[in-house]
C-alpha cells in the first residue's frame, strides 16, 4: 500500500524536493550560515513528512471504506462516507443515481422473468390436454376422430401463437405493418379457421358484412379476431349461436354463452385473470384478453366487454379509421 500511494503522490514529492532545494539554494547565495541552511531545510523535510504521513493515513482510511463499499455493492444505495467537498458529493449523488436505476432494472428485469416462468408453466399444462388428446383419437382412427384430431390439433397452433404473440408483444422490436386491409377478409379468414370448432359443437353462425376497410395490422387483428372466436366458442355450450355484426364504429362479437360474472368483468383484460369461469373450466390461461387489450392498443383501437352470467357475452372492437368499401 505504501508502494502505491508512493507512485500516486510521486509529483508531489518531487515538488516538495524541489522547493526544499531551490529554498537552500536561494539562502546559501545570500551567504547565510550552513548550519541554518541545514535546519530551515530539515524543517521543511519535516513538515513534508507529517503532510506525507496525513495523507497516507486518508489514504489507507479511504482504502478500507471502499473495500466495504465492495461487499455492499448489491445494496440498493450504498453506505457512502460523508462527502468531503462539493464535487465529491456530486460523485456520491450520482453513484446513488445509477445504483437506484440498476436496482429498478433488476426488478424488471426479475419481474418480467417470473411472469414468462409463469405464463410457460401453465402453458405446458394446458398444450398437455390437447396432445394427448390427439394422440388418443390417433389410436381410434375413426372419422369422426380425424374432425376431432383435427380440433385438437388447431388448439394446439391457438396456444403456440398466443405463446409467440405474448414474447413479440414483450420484445424490444416489434413487427407492426400499418396498411389499409378489408375487415371482412380478416374475419372471414378467421372464420374458417376455427370453422371445425364451430361444427362439432354445433354452434350457429350469423355473420353480417361490415363493408369496412382499416389501416391496421392484418395480422395482429386477425390475432385479436380468432383470439374472440375461441373464446366464444370455448364458453358457447353445444348448439349456442355466435354472431359477428357491425355496431356503429365497432365490430361486435356476441355469443350465447356462459357469460361473466359482473365482479369479474373490471379485470377481464388483467394479465393472468381468469375469473369464475376460468376456475370452474381449469384451462383458462388470462391471456388472451390480455393479449387482445394490449394489441388493440398499440394499434390505437380499443375493446369494450358487456356480458349477463347464462345470457352470453357481446364483445365490441372499437376500430378507427374505418370506411365504408365502395360497391
Amino acid at each position: 500500500m505504501l508502494l502505491q500511494y508512493l507512485r500516486r503522490q510521486y509529483k508531489l514529492l518531487l515538488f516538495l524536493a524541489a522547493s526544499a532545494a531551490i529554498f537552500a539554494a536561494v539562502l546559501s547565495l545570500y551567504a547565510y550560515p550552513a548550519e541554518a541552511v541545514g535546519y530551515a531545510a530539515l524543517l521543511c523535510i519535516v513538515l513534508g513528512l507529517i503532510f506525507f504521513a496525513v495523507g497516507y493515513a486518508g489514504f489507507l482510511r479511504r482504502h478500507r471504506e471502499l473495500e466495504r463499499l465492495r461487499e455492499a455493492v448489491h445494496e440498493a444505495v450504498l453506505p457512502l462516507p460523508p462527502a468531503r467537498s462539493t464535487l465529491e458529493a456530486d460523485y456520491q449523488a450520482l453513484l446513488n443515481a445509477v445504483c437506484v436505476h440498476r436496482a429498478k432494472l433488476l426488478t424488471q428485469s426479475e419481474n418480467k422473468r417470473q411472469d414468462l416462468l409463469d405464463y410457460y408453466t401453465l402453458w405446458v399444462h394446458q398444450i398437455k390436454t390437447p396432445i394427448a388428446a390427439s394422440r388418443l383419437l390417433l389410436q381410434s382412427g375413426g372419422e369422426t376422430d380425424r374432425e376431432a384430431l383435427s380440433a385438437e390439433l388447431l388448439k394446439i397452433e391457438e396456444y403456440v401463437e398466443m405463446v409467440l404473440g405474448y414474447l413479440r408483444l414483450d420484445s424490444d422490436s416489434t413487427d407492426y405493418v400499418l396498411r389499409r386491409c378489408a375487415l371482412d377478409d380478416v374475419i372471414r379468414a378467421s372464420l374458417r379457421r376455427y370453422a371445425r370448432l364451430f361444427i362439432l359443437k354445433k354452434l350457429t353462425l350469423e355473420f353480417h358484412e361490415t363493408h369496412r376497410v382499416l389501416l391496421t395490422d392484418e395480422k395482429w387483428l386477425g390475432f385479436v379476431v380468432g383470439q374472440l372466436l375461441s373464446n366464444a366458442v370455448k364458453y358457447t355450450p353445444e348448439g349456442g349461436s355466435v354472431r359477428i355484426y357491425p355496431d356503429g364504429e365497432t365490430l361486435a362479437i356476441a355469443d350465447s354463452g356462459i357469460g361473466i360474472r359482473s365482479e369479474d368483468l373490471p379485470r377481464v383484460f388483467e394479465k393472468g385473470f381468469t375469473g369464475y369461469n376460468g376456475r370452474e373450466d381449469r384451462k383458462a390461461t388470462g391471456i388472451g384478453l390480455y393479449l387482445c387489450k394490449r394489441v388493440l392498443t398499440n394499434l390505437g383501437q380499443g375493446i369494450t366487454i358487456v356480458s349477463r352470467p347464462g345470457q352470453g357475452t357481446i364483445v365490441r372492437l372499437l376500430l378507427h379509421d374505418g370506411r365504408q368499401v365502395e360497391e
